[in-house]
Parts: C-alpha cells; sequence; structure tokens
C-alpha cells in the first residue's frame, strides 16, 4: 500500500503544480476588432465570390471560423448593448437605437478593469452615453461621418471634450488604435481594447484610392434577388428595405458627401431612358460596390494592427477577436440592411487567433453569440462570470473543448415598432437545422395586428423562400420547436414587449 500512497501523493502533487502553473500564467491581451453591418458574404474565408479580404481570412487561417454565430437582436446599438452586458436587449434596457444605453449597470469592461486589465475603446460607440469602464476612450459621435470625424474623449482632468479629425474614418480608427498600442497603454498591464469601425455601416463612402476600384466589374445578383415573397407570411412582403423600391423618387444612399451627389445627378438624368429593371439593377450595383470599397479598407487597417502584434511580440499572448454587430443584406431577397431573423442577418461573422491556444484553420459548427463575448471576455482574464449574465463563456469552444452541455437551439427577438423599413416585431428559435419565427404585435398599417408564424427547413430551403408552418409532415418539429421556444423565453424572463 506504501508504493501506491507514495504514487497518489505524487499525482495530487503533480495536479496542484499544475494548477498553480496555470493559475499563474501571463493573462492574454484581449484586442476585439468591430465593424458595423459587416457580412458573411463579404468575407472571402466565408467564400465570398465577390471580394476578397486577405487580413480577415489571416485571422481565419491562423485560428478559427465560426459558422453559427448568431445575433439576439440584429440592430447596431443594441448589439452593442448586449456584448457590454452579456444580456438580452429586454433586460439590459436598449431595445432599440432610440434608446440610451444606462452605463451604470455592471459591464465587462469596468469588471475587468477591476481586475487589474487596462480597458480602451477607439471607434464607434453608439450607445448616446459616456463610455464606462474604459481607462481610455475616443469615440465616434453618433453614427459618425466616413470622413473628418469629429470624437469625444477625456482630457487629464477626466473632463469630456470634443477633439477634430481630418481623415477618412477607417484610416484613423486603424491609427488611433495602433497609437493606443504603441504609446498609450501601460506596457506592466494585460490590456483590452476595442478597436470597433463605422464601416461598412451606410452611405457607404469609400477611400478616395478605392472610389473607382471595381468599375469596370459587374457583381453578380444573388439568387434570391427577384423574390416575391410569395412564400411567407405578409411581414416579407410588406418591409420598405428593397434595393429597387421607390427608387425613382429616393436614392439608396443617404447623405450625399464628395463626388456622389453628382453621381446621383447623372442616374437622375439617365432614369428617363431606363426601364423599372435597369434602375433596380443600377442601384444594386452602386451599392454593393461602394459596400465592398468600404470593406476593403477595413481589411486594410486589420493587415496593419495584426503586422504591428506580431513585429512588437505582442501577438503571441494576445487573442484577437473580429466580428460585426450583426449580419447585413447584400441584395438577398432583393433587399439591403437588417433586422430580421432570416440567416443573413441573424448571423454575424466571427473569428478568432490565439496562438497556442486555436488550432489554426479550424471551423467550429456550435451555435455561438454576442450574447457570449462578455462572458468570454472575463473567462480569458480568470475573472469570475456573474451568475445574472446570460450568455456563456466561448474559452472552451476556442480550445477545441465544447462543453456537452453546449446550447442546441438559440432564442432571438427583434424589439422595434414603430421601425425603420416596416420591419414587424418578431421572436423565434433556431437550431440550425430548423427555424421557428412569430411575428407579433401592431402592423404599420393603422388598426392592423401582427400574428404570423413562420416555419422553415433550413436543411431543404437554405434561402429561407417557403414557410412549411401548419404543413402535416411538420407537425412534430413545429410541435418541439413551440416547446423550445417557450423555454427560451421563460428562461430568459421575455416579455410581449
Amino acid at each position: 500500500m506504501k508504493p501506491l500512497k507514495l504514487l497518489t501523493a505524487l499525482a495530487l502533487a503533480i495536479i496542484s503544480l499544475a494548477s498553480c502553473s496555470q493559475k499563474n500564467e501571463t493573462p492574454p491581451n484581449i484586442l476585439f476588432i468591430f465593424s458595423d453591418d459587416h457580412c458573411e458574404q463579404a468575407i472571402s474565408a466565408y467564400g465570398s465570390q465577390i471580394i476578397n479580404t486577405p487580413n480577415l481570412d489571416r485571422i481565419a487561417s491562423e485560428g478559427m471560423r465560426f459558422n453559427r454565430c448568431y445575433v439576439t437582436n440584429s440592430i447596431c446599438g443594441p448589439s452593442r448593448a448586449v456584448i457590454q452586458t452579456g444580456l438580452y436587449s429586454h433586460i439590459n434596457g436598449f431595445k432599440t437605437n432610440r434608446d440610451t444605453f444606462d452605463g451604470d449597470q455592471q459591464t465587462f469592461p469596468k469588471l475587468l478593469q477591476a481586475s487589474g486589465y487596462q480597458t480602451a475603446i477607439v471607434g464607434k460607440w453608439h450607445l448616446k452615453s459616456i463610455p464606462q469602464g474604459f481607462d481610455y476612450f475616443e469615440v465616434l459621435i453618433g453614427q459618425g461621418p466616413y470622413n473628418d470625424p469629429p470624437m469625444r474623449t477625456q482630457d487629464a482632468e477626466g473632463n469630456v471634450v470634443k477633439v477634430n479629425n481630418s481623415g477618412y474614418t477607417t484610416d484613423l480608427i486603424t491609427d488611433k488604435t495602433l497609437d493606443w498600442l504603441k504609446n498609450r497603454r501601460d506596457k506592466e498591464k494585460p490590456f483590452m481594447l476595442m478597436s470597433q469601425h463605422k464601416a461598412p455601416h451606410r452611405n457607404w463612402v469609400p477611400h478616395p484610392k478605392y472610389q473607382n476600384w471595381m468599375d469596370d466589374v459587374e457583381i453578380p445578383e444573388p439568387e434570391t434577388f427577384w423574390d416575391d415573397y410569395s412564400g411567407r407570411t405578409p411581414p416579407a412582403s410588406r418591409q420598405k428595405m428593397e434595393v429597387g423600391r421607390h427608387m425613382r423618387e429616393k436614392d439608396l444612399k443617404l447623405d450625399m458627401e464628395g463626388n456622389y451627389a453628382e453621381k446621383n445627378r447623372e442616374f437622375r438624368e439617365a432614369q428617363p431612358g431606363m426601364t423599372d429593371e435597369e434602375i433596380v439593377k443600377w442601384n444594386y450595383q452602386r451599392y454593393v460596390k461602394d459596400y465592398l470599397r468600404c470593406v476593403r479598407s477595413v481589411d486594410d487597417g486589420i493587415g496593419k494592427i495584426l503586422d504591428y502584434l506580431d513585429e512588437s511580440g505582442l501577438a503571441e499572448n494576445t487573442i484577437v477577436i473580429y466580428a460585426s454587430d450583426q449580419g447585413w443584406y447584400l441584395g438577398e431577397h432583393g433587399w439591403f440592411d437588417k433586422r430580421w431573423m432570416y440567416e443573413e442577418s441573424l448571423k454575424t461573422p466571427l473569428l478568432v487567433r490565439w496562438p497556442g491556444k486555436v488550432s489554426p484553420g479550424t471551423v467550429n459548427e456550435d451555435i455561438v453569440s454576442n450574447i457570449d463575448f462578455a462572458e468570454t471576455f472575463l473567462d480569458l482574464a480568470g475573472v469570475e462570470i456573474p451568475k445574472n449574465m446570460q450568455g456563456r463563456s466561448l474559452v472552451p469552444v476556442f480550445k477545441g473543448n465544447t462543453p456537452g452541455d453546449w446550447r442546441s437551439s438559440f432564442y432571438y427577438q427583434y424589439y422595434e415598432f414603430p421601425g425603420a423599413h416596416a420591419v414587424a416585431r418578431h421572436y423565434g428559435v433556431t437550431n440550425g437545422k430548423y427555424k421557428l419565427i412569430h411575428f407579433y404585435g401592431p402592423s404599420h398599417i393603422e388598426g392592423e395586428e401582427y400574428d404570423d408564424w413562420e416555419l422553415f427547413d433550413l436543411e431543404k430551403d437554405p434561402n429561407e423562400l417557403n414557410s412549411v408552418y401548419g404543413e402535416e409532415s411538420y407537425a412534430i418539429v413545429q410541435k418541439e420547436l413551440l416547446a423550445e421556444l417557450q423555454r427560451h423565453r421563460e428562461d430568459l424572463m421575455v416579455t410581449e414587449d
């Protein structure tokens, strides 16, 4: 028995030493690069055939690409509030872009800051309130323009002040990110830096060097571009976010900047000789090319940041995470914008590079979400995750050890009414194979209420063109998803509004 006791003691000592070693590891730096309205269709790592994004692809090839990262509420400000808090919109209080974020509530930057991390945010904030929990911030005011953006920061006394800038906004955010990394951070502390772009948000003004890039290319229209919405309930056909709708009266691009006013005049002059279909096609080509031109500058900036991390030696202990606030329509179903629970806007890109922890070139199919980001940042830093947060840490997933009890379905809710583009309120559940959506509440047609259900078989109908809700052959699936939907709503403390 003595040898057995000795071996047991030795094993326990080794486990203890290993545990101490892990606890004493230098916590990783966290670099979160975030864009606005960037969809998977515009990243070559996701198979895009219309643009090459070598620097985003670099994160994917050196790390992990997530194919099913779902957002809880597909709209800009609410997505950001979810990331700050790890809470759904109805809990954190920021349901629509009309709301103002309550910065006094618990957020992950505050918790990281209290644990010894240096925290900073540069770029788009878009939550109306002043950022809290950051040692340094320099953020756009509201949406911010594509050129010469004024920004808010703090002076040496802690007063919030406005600073004026000259240049292209994407470049400025990249440069300010690099300046903080090189000159402003405390090199004795681990850091969490959020570098957040305006691009490629509407109104899609490219950098001058990309002004005419792709002029000689015709972008193919998506296969659902001429969707007639006949296979779904009324909300899909009543929206007002079609690339070609009312284009004779209203241009797709808002707040013209620079020579886009001239391009607009050229279009007006050309219209009398164009058919309705030609007008739609013209708008689509200009829209999608300008969007891609804006993405190109974001990718350039990411390349500069990755190069600096490598050259400075920071890359070895820095996790780089790239995501967007939600997906976006590049003409699918004839649309631009987001908001829907349909796949193109429900999913956001998520790419992660963590040397020595994430296996290069990994592709993940787990259902993950922006509701998980706050918990992930805290877990990376070794900070206890508050029990009221509603997501889960992705750290074990990054390492290839997805927990056995990982989520098998996901809840979504869009709360806004009256909202832009006449998108109806809705909520739903998906397990990646099937999706159930309920449209509810007042319609944009006065006196009318929605109570419409859609069910999609995503394997047979990946473009979500034909709802099978109510069909006998899907009765079991429908019953299971209705029960799962109710479970989520109870667990998440959801009310109708």
